[in-house]
């Protein structure tokens, strides 16, 4: 017996080495028979993701959360508690036999769980994916839309790439960032960023149930306010409207970068990229970024130029509503109709180079060209402007606006038009000109200064002609 015995001591040192292996081994997935404590963590295949618990700025509470994996500054990206934080050390996450995570604190209690609506029929896993994606799938299916629940369905703060951001007309889903309270605490904040549901859909930053914030309409190319969200090397953008889904996301060109999009404490929509150089974030983007941005600053059927002074005038054909107000740089009343619209005999102004209005009321077709557009529109006594929906190769699609034009500002280096309905008695040059163009209303003012000398001079010379003729002909009646 001796000799056997002599291996027990092998054996335990094996065993102890292979828990220890398992230990530091990352792992991806868990299932039903495994657990993720503190200081536990699932790390994505190439790393670039981690699961685990965590602390935020200078908060002393823990949340689970995922964050960059490859970078030296802890960047939460998603968090699962952010209403219920932990106090200590003592929360284990664990998947159900109904796959639902579940996370429990110190007294077993579940403070946060996914509420799987649907029951697998396999073994359920949890498992952390290559995008930061957390899904909860049947074990072996792979198709993330078989999966039970995912994370990306449920975003916090932060787009990440391959997120979507809308909604599902099927299951009611919102996909929609909220902001965290302050750097220190991830629960709800102030700001929402949505898509909005109503109308043609645009990306809305919400303060409180009050707009902030709005991107325009998506034109084929961008968001029609976003000019400095163009195609670039780096991303490309994608819009989805179907009778399905209705979402924006944007896909890495190089998936060896890091970016990330977030709704700050502050209401700001931010565009971050990771430089490893310098170690750190940098701010690539933002989409509030002048006073033009702030939502209906120049009040209905006014428009913002971040050139002009002041910023705010009336769209063509229109006037200040109360100029007192005007006068003291307060906008928000809005501008009227200098002359009262008579739809059997309406026309359309054409304005070139801006973010359109917004889209609550409106209406739109993708297969109408611009010409059933105008048709369209001006048979429609109510309806206020027109404008194609998408503005690649020469143009398509057919969007309405109906009542007030709200929050439309200029952009010069854009490529979209607007038709805005005119009394035609307002009705000027046909293909229109850049509403606010201040050099373009003196050069009006110098050619008719122009016009009118010209015609002056015209008048006195035609004068001086007859009055030579007549004496030339008394000379010669004198001398016969």
């Amino acid at each position: 017996m001796r000799p056997s015995m002599d291996y027990i001591p092998v054996l335990v040192l094996c065993f102890s080495l292979l828990l220890i292996l398992e230990t530091v081994t990352a792992i991806d997935t868990i299932n039903t028979t495994q657990s993720i404590r503190d200081g536990q963590t699932l790390i994505s295949a190439d790393g670039t993701y981690v699961l685990g618990f965590f602390k935020p700025g200078k908060s002393k509470s823990r949340y689970l959360g995922i964050w960059f994996g490859k970078i030296s500054v802890v960047t939460a990206v998603w968090v699962a508690n952010r209403e219920t934080p932990l106090n200590d050390s003592s929360g284990v996450l664990r998947l159900t036999n109904k796959g639902s995570l579940v996370l429990l604190n110190s007294s077993g209690s579940i403070i946060w769980s996914s509420n799987t609506s649907r029951s697998p029929t396999r073994n359920p896993v949890a498992q952390l994916l290559d995008s930061g994606n957390l899904v909860v799938k049947e074990e072996g299916d792979d198709i993330l839309e078989n999966s039970l629940w995912q994370s990306f369905e449920h975003p916090t703060d932060t787009l990440l790439p391959e997120m979507k951001q809308g909604w599902n007309k099927i299951t009611g889903m919102d996909w929609s960032l909220t902001s965290w309270k302050s750097p220190d605490d991830p629960a709800r904040g102030h700001f929402i960023d949505t898509l909005s549901p109503s109308g043609y859909p645009e990306i809305l930053v919400i303060e409180d149930s009050k707009v902030k914030y709005r991107s325009g309409p998506w034109n084929g190319l961008r968001f029609s306010g976003s000019n400095q969200l163009k195609q670039n090397p780096r991303y490309t953008f994608e819009f989805v409207y179907n009778e399905n889904e209705t979402f924006y996301r944007y896909h890495l060109v190089n998936y060896s970068m890091l970016w990330r999009l977030v709704i700050s404490p502050e209401g700001d929509l931010q565009r971050f990229t990771w430089v490893d150089q310098i170690q750190s974030w940098l701010l690539f983007s933002t989409a509030n970024t002048d006073n033009c941005e702030r939502y209906a600053l120049c009040g209905a059927n006014g428009i913002c130029s971040i050139h002009n002074s002041p910023m705010c005038d009336c769209l063509y054909g229109f006037v200040p509503k109360i100029r007192s107000d005007w006068e003291a740089t307060d906008w928000s009343s809005g501008c009227v109709r200098r002359t009262p619209l008579n739809c059997s005999v309406d026309g359309f102004q054409k304005v070139s180079g801006v973010k359109l209005p917004q889209t609550i009321t409106s209406w739109f077709n993708k297969s109408m060209n611009l010409e059933e557009c105008k048709y369209m529109c001006l048979k429609n006594c109510s309806c206020t402007a027109y404008s194609n929906l998408d503005i690649r190769d020469g143009g398509s699609g057919c969007l309405l606006w109906f009542g007030d034009l709200v929050d439309t500002r200029v952009f010069s280096q854009n490529e979209q038009d607007i038709y805005l309905r005119m009394a035609a008695s307002e009705l000027g040059n046909g293909d229109g000109t850049k509403v606010n163009d201040k050099s373009n209303t003196k050069k009006m003012i110098i050619l008719s200064s122009v016009l009118s000398t010209g015609t002056l001079l015209l008048c006195l010379a035609m004068v001086l002609c007859i009055r030579n003729r007549k004496q030339r002909r008394n000379i010669i009646e004198g001398t016969i």
